[in-house]
């Protein structure tokens, strides 16, 4: 089947969080029409493809993309018109070389990803396929387990939380439907939990999980491990942490933040051990700082309960995840394709892991979108667990609606099974 690409027009819309960011719109000469956007985070790793903005402080704080939008209408959509959208491979390459540098930085991170995915969700619907099953290309047979950020980290008035993200993860649950119940249930217990250890409810956090009621990671954990009990899951759950720690991490001092102390490398790897030790923990996520490839390894000798994942530290990008691979430093890494910048760098990505005896954690940003094709991946990929935020807000219900909605429509299908991953 052919269907070439007839036009590309891109334009500036909002994400979640009200920032500015790019949409393309991709139409083949038979009529499909292929639109992406290119949601970022708030913790951006430095080896992520640039997100290009105009820096106009007159404009949204300088947040606009104006320059992005006009390099995809101006400057990509040239190159583009006229090549069969199947092409995928041949597409992102004539961007990047369009471009010409590492991370992106000429045309713009957000131009070049939003662009690649446009073009992706055309040739799907020019195949009159789901987008997750032209991905897969063959049956579907699961739907990943999804994963809620309950509570969140970062600085606030009173004390600062260096752990950025605490995750629930239901792999007990009998189902999808069973598994998001579970989730939004024991989010909502937790609000009641916290609030009687504090004494007054919980304030939301910029994730939308709950401001973290504590600068000691262990209280936090026992809170949700109580209102998990609360709600009769004992047993049926999964933790996780995202600790972000380059954020937390000083570079003069070689220190990571910790308790409101600084401390070595090595004693973060054994608090994150003893932590292990004391709860279920399905995976430690960028556990140290990005560029800390000798602690990563150390970490992933001495911490046997769990998998130790790597997000900043990898930025979906093959050659670090390779590097990390022959230094034995993770059992897997967090799939943002926004973060090497095309649809057909992520995949390499992907491929490298699994050939290789790794897992991908498809996982959104936080300023997501409604419709965010990482869910496209995340079913299609049949990978067993994803990373979707806290149960609160559109873009982020509509990832668990997504994962209920596609297993339905699928005959057969069922919630995956990630119990040979554990290793609690």
């Amino acid at each position: 089947m052919s269907s070439k690409i007839k036009s590309i027009h891109a334009r500036q819309i909002l994400d979640c969080k009200c920032r500015p960011m790019v949409e393309v719109d991709v139409i083949t000469d038979e009529g499909f029409l292929g639109r992406g956007c290119a949601p970022t985070g708030s913790s951006v790793g430095m080896f992520e493809s640039l997100v290009l903005r105009d820096n106009d402080p007159d404009e949204y704080h300088g947040m606009s993309v104006h320059k992005a939008v006009d390099n995809v209408n101006t400057l990509i959509a040239p190159e583009l018109c006229g090549i069969d959208v199947s092409e995928q491979q041949k597409i992102d390459q004539i961007m990047i070389n369009l471009d010409g540098t590492q991370n992106k930085h000429v045309l713009g991170g957000n131009a070049i990803y939003s662009t690649s995915i446009a073009v992706l969700r055309a040739a799907a619907e020019s195949f009159r396929e789901p987008l997750y099953q032209y991905i897969a290309k063959n049956k579907i047979q699961t739907v990943p387990v999804p994963s809620f950020n309950v509570i969140n980290g970062g600085r606030y008035d009173n004390f600062i939380q260096p752990f950025n993200e605490f995750i629930i993860m239901p792999y007990g649950a009998s189902d999808i439907y069973e598994a998001v119940e579970m989730g939004v249930n024991t989010f909502q217990q937790l609000e009641k939990t916290i609030e009687k250890y504090l004494g007054y409810k919980p304030e939301v956090a910029p994730s939308y999980g709950y401001v973290s009621p504590s600068d000691d990671p262990e209280i936090n954990l026992e809170l949700i491990a109580e209102a998990i009990d609360i709600c009769g899951y004992t047993g049926k759950f999964g933790f996780a942490l995202d600790c972000a720690s380059s954020e937390m991490y000083d570079k003069e001092s070689n220190t990571y933040l910790l308790k409101g102390k600084r401390v070595s490398a090595d004693e973060l790897i054994l608090y994150a051990k003893y932590l292990t030790e004391k709860f279920p923990f399905v995976f430690i996520e960028d556990l140290l700082d990005e560029e800390d490839w000798d602690a990563y390894a150390k970490a992933h000798r001495e911490i046997t309960r769990t998998n130790i994942i790597g997000d900043d530290l990898i930025a979906t990008n093959q050659g670090r995840l390779k590097k990390a691979y022959e230094i034995n430093a993770l059992d897997g890494f967090i799939l943002k394709p926004n973060q090497i910048g095309t649809i057909s760098e992520a995949m390499d990505t992907y491929a490298f892991a699994k050939e290789h005896g790794l897992f991908a954690i498809p996982s959104g940003r936080a300023g997501g979108v409604i419709g965010d094709v990482v869910m496209d991946f995340a079913v299609g990929l049949q990978v067993g667990f994803i990373k979707n935020g806290a149960p609160r807000s559109g873009e982020r219900i509509d990832k668990l609606n997504f994962l209920m909605r596609t297993c339905d429509l699928t005959p057969g299908c069922r919630l995956s099974d990630i119990t040979p991953l554990l290793k609690f």
